[in-house]
């Protein structure tokens, strides 16, 4: 299949070889057999789409892998990236039966992956149906999982679904910021297509949604209220987050999001000169830079200003990038970013207790890190100012969309949100759920909504 959105070859993506690679037939057969396809299984507790994991596992097993995909996706339409991406150890195989018995857990994710991939290389009608068209149209603004989702579920009910994205490449973090030894952009792209093709759905990339536009590639959100039956807000995050020290500014430093996009869409990327690097901040994300440059070659001290076991990210991620050659350096602080002639020379650090720093009178106190690179991924910051565009939707104290719960509406009575913008940043799984929960909501809502003829007839 062709990608509908063609990146350049030349990434350094490209150099990253896959960390779990697809399994061949025999393999996946292999594996389902081992599985107990458990009554009540704690598998699919522990999933947040809630896909009936022992159903799609035995139908591997039984050679049905259409229905084993079907089964997937009706739950989970970005059931092939999730498959790739989701921390199944601390989700569905962490919480497989075998794992209490100190056996290996059932691969789920890797055979969730091989069962989408091996259904969609196959010709063959649709996997999922389409109802008739509707004449009802819904705008998702963000193109990144939640709004995948969004407008998959509500395409196969028959509506027109336009997505709006300020970026060229649509897929949120799923193409942009996932690490490349997990998922390539490009296999981000091709499931992208895929859920296009579900129905009446067009992505506008390059566009914003704005307050008050003030030029091409940009659209007010008063009139996607007014032109659409619905909208939903999967805004994701904004901009790396900055330490605000001296020497951050100017070239060798680098936000971790922004890094990692640039690492996997920009063509002729180099890291030429760079043979050591730190890398700040103690999540996920943070682990995935720091391995990603361990796995280029690269020496990479992981600083973070608490200890190992207070560590937000994985341990699993942690000791993955361990054993490829980072090294964790904990509490300590960056207190400022080193530089001769405008180039990165060292990161000069405090020890710290409880995340914070000890009194600088203590000379042991303070230390310098020679390096060349510094990645910041101390989070983000918010996306979403424009939510205040439209009257009644509101922010909480930390700047998140306020919702609903039980269905991602806001105070709009047409606008629904979810994914990062709600959560503060989250799983892609947990983007697909809300994704999913909105989805309902939004077709309840506009099928009992009477449709407006006179508009209708304008629109023709």
């Amino acid at each position: 299949m062709t990608a509908p959105f063609p990146i350049p070859s030349g990434r350094l993506e490209e150099r990253f070889e896959e960390k779990s690679p697809l399994y061949q037939e025999a393999e996946a057969v292999a594996e389902a057999n081992r599985c107990l396809y458990c009554v009540d299984a704690p598998c699919v507790k522990a999933c947040p789409t809630s896909i009936d994991i022992p159903g799609f596992i035995r139908k591997i097993g039984t050679g049905n892998v259409r229905g084993s995909a079907r089964t997937i996706l009706t739950a989970n339409l970005l059931g092939q990236s999730c498959g790739q991406v989701c921390p199944v150890e601390v989700l569905c195989a962490g919480s497989c039966v075998y794992t209490t018995w100190g056996r290996e857990p059932i691969r789920i994710g890797k055979l969730q992956r091989y069962a989408v991939e091996a259904a969609l290389a196959k010709d063959g009608p649709p996997l999922l149906p389409r109802k008739p068209p509707t004449g009802r149209r819904v705008a998702c603004v963000g193109a990144g999982p939640a709004s995948l989702a969004v407008a998959g579920y509500l395409a196969l009910e028959g509506h027109r679904v336009e997505i709006f994205d300020r970026k060229p490449l649509p897929g949120g973090l799923n193409t942009l910021g996932v690490a490349p030894y997990k998922m390539k952009a490009d296999q981000s792209l091709h499931e992208i297509q895929w859920i296009l093709s579900l129905g009446d759905v067009a992505l506008r990339a390059g566009v914003a949604v704005v307050t008050e536009p003030k030029g091409e590639g940009e659209i007010a959100a008063r009139a996607l209220l007014a032109e659409y039956d619905a909208v939903f807000l999967g805004l994701g995050l904004g901009d790396d987050s900055r330490l605000g020290i001296p020497g951050e500014q100017g070239a060798g430093v680098a936000g971790a999001v922004d890094f990692i996009e640039r690492l996997k869409v920009e063509p002729g990327l180099a890291l030429s000169g760079v043979q050591r690097a730190a890398v700040i901040g103690g999540g996920n994300t943070a682990l995935d830079v720091a391995h990603e440059l361990a796995l280029l070659g690269v020496d990479v001290a992981l600083v973070y200003r608490r200890s190992r076991a207070e560590m937000a990210g994985y341990a699993h991620e942690l000791e993955g990038a361990r054993v490829d050659g980072a090294h964790l350096v904990e509490n300590r602080i960056p207190l400022e970013i080193l530089r001769e002639g405008g180039r990165v020379t060292g990161l000069k650090v405090a020890r710290a207790e409880g995340g914070k720093a000890l009194p600088h009178l203590e000379a042991r106190a303070e230390e310098i890190l020679p390096v060349d690179l510094v990645v910041v991924a101390i989070g983000q910051s918010r996306a979403t100012q424009v939510a205040l565009a439209f009257d009644g939707v509101a922010l909480d104290a930390k700047g998140r969309v306020v919702i609903d719960p039980a269905t991602g509406r806001t105070g709009h009575s047409k606008v629904w949100s979810g994914g990062d913008c709600v959560n503060g940043g989250d799983l892609v799984v947990t983007a697909v759920a809300d994704g999913k929960r909105a989805a309902r909501s939004i077709h309840a809502a506009i099928h009992a909504t009477p449709e407006r003829p006179a508009e209708r007839q304008a629109e023709g």
